[in-house]
């Protein structure tokens, strides 16, 4: 066959990644990574995303996309074998008379009928393999369309998860608001009584009753917030947006990530994200076509055959006297097309160099999103350690503070400061639960988890 032969491109890859890899403790179990989610041991999130994966409208999209391909490698295929036409034909005909001359009186012409049945068959032998090569093409692009099904399903999972671990913070921090409002109530309910003892002045009245006010504005938009979380979860599940309210809206905790995961060694990234296993099939595709495109240099040789009947009499047309056959090969060779040829060769061999970028492109791409997981997990979950004791600390101070302004040893500032420090470090303490459970999300996602080898279109992903 002309035209280069594909090999598969190198990508450079370290060793080892550059930022902390954290071990996992020797007590917990590997985890498929295709069903990653499971490490957060949340039964409703493993629900969704079965019935996402069943369900989501992209999906669906990219399976069709994957049925296209493979009637498309049919197409390429068919090209192999020879082509069969059935014809007939029916024709009646004049002809010019004997004479030009009209005084002649012999100018009335002949009319005759022709039945024509039979066969046409045609062969193109693929001497220099240009239809092989776009088989080979065909092949690659229905590989490109397996795997973004598979890079389709990566993002899937990845944002069912990520919409319910957001739903569920903005839930928990909802609960926090109503927590710390209730302490602010009782805390204004108290400074009113001082007040109307005469133990305080009506400024600390005010600001009790501002900092209600204060926490309880921020209730609305973060009901909002979750609600709108179930309404995206609902679209990722094919279904209306609203489907899922009676199911979500309940509170439950935030799904607690295990303390480490394990990220493998950077080459795994080559055999497992499918967005490289589909930018290198895009390789291959524009090397084969650069030799389909090279094809054209070279003459076609054809087989060509006919058969069937013929006759000017329709009651003798279907006698095996009138058959006629005619076999034999023939030969075409574009020998000038100013430069026609020539340029498309050129146009495929920057298309294949335009995909060899994208790959190596895509390998970066790739290297970065995990380095940028592993920091953004390892970070965050020492500052959600501290944020822990920040919070234990002030809850101490509030009860202190509450104490100490009871007993009028000090002021209402001291108290509404310690009261929002609380709700302020409650509410971190919940956004950074959040966040370790979404970098990890975030981490498997990068590692290209959430497809197995088993995952098709329903009919199987092996294009031949």
């Amino acid at each position: 066959m002309v035209g280069p032969n594909y090999r598969p491109p190198q990508a450079a890859v370290p060793d080892r990644w550059a930022g902390p890899v954290p071990e996992p403790a020797a007590a917990l179990p590997d985890v498929d990574l295709a069903r990653w989610w499971t490490v957060f041991d949340d039964a409703l999130l493993s629900s969704l995303e079965e019935r996402a994966v069943r369900s989501n409208l992209d999906l669906k999209q990219a399976e069709a996309r994957i049925r296209q391909a493979r009637a498309a490698r049919a197409s390429a295929a068919s090209g192999l074998g020879p082509m069969l036409d059935a014809t007939g034909s029916f024709q009646r005909s004049r002809s010019p008379g004997r004479s030009s001359n009209w005084q002649d009186g012999n100018t009335r012409g002949l009319v005759s009928n022709n039945y024509d049945a039979g066969f046409d068959a045609g062969w193109e032998l693929d001497i220099f393999g240009g239809i092989r090569r776009n088989l080979e093409a065909a092949d690659a692009d229905l590989l490109a369309s397996v795997e973004s099904r598979r890079d389709v399903l990566v993002t899937l999972t990845a944002e069912v998860a990520r919409n319910y671990i957001e739903l569920r913070s903005f839930q928990q921090r909802i609960d926090i608001a109503r927590r710390n409002l209730a302490i602010q109530e009782h805390s204004a309910r108290l400074t009113r009584q001082r007040f109307e003892g005469g133990f305080v002045s009506g400024l600390d009245v005010a600001n009790a009753n501002a900092q209600v006010a204060t926490t309880a504005s921020q209730i609305p938009l973060l009901e909002a917030a979750a609600r709108q979380s179930i309404y995206a979860l609902g679209i990722l599940l094919g279904q209306e947006p609203a489907a899922l309210v009676p199911e979500l809206a309940p509170t439950s905790a935030i799904p607690a990530a295990p303390p480490a995961a394990t990220a493998g060694v950077p080459s795994d990234l080559l055999r497992r994200r499918p967005d490289i296993r589909r930018a290198e099939a895009e390789i291959h595709a524009a090397t084969a076509r650069i030799g389909v495109a090279t094809a054209d240099l070279f003459p076609r040789f054809t087989i060509t055959g006919s058969a069937g009947l013929s006759s000017g009499d329709f009651s003798s047309w279907l006698t095996w006297a009138q058959r006629f056959w005619a076999l034999g090969p023939s030969a075409s060779w574009r020998l000038f097309d100013t430069g026609r040829t020539q340029s498309n060769i050129a146009q495929q061999e920057t298309l294949q160099e335009q995909a060899l970028i994208a790959f190596r492109q895509t390998v970066l791409t790739a290297l970065q999103e995990v380095e940028n997981a592993l920091i953004a997990s390892t970070k965050e979950q020492e500052r959600r350690q501290l944020l822990v004791s920040a919070v234990d600390a002030n809850r101490k101070a509030v009860s202190l503070a509450k104490t100490l302004y009871t007993e009028g040893q000090t002021d209402f500032l001291s108290v509404l400061d310690a009261q929002r420090s609380l709700f302020l470090s409650e509410e971190t303490l919940a956004l950074s639960t959040d966040a370790v459970s979404t970098d990890l999300v975030a981490l498997h996602k990068a590692l290209g988890g959430g497809w197995s080898d088993t995952s098709g279109d329903g009919r199987g992903s092996n294009p031949n």
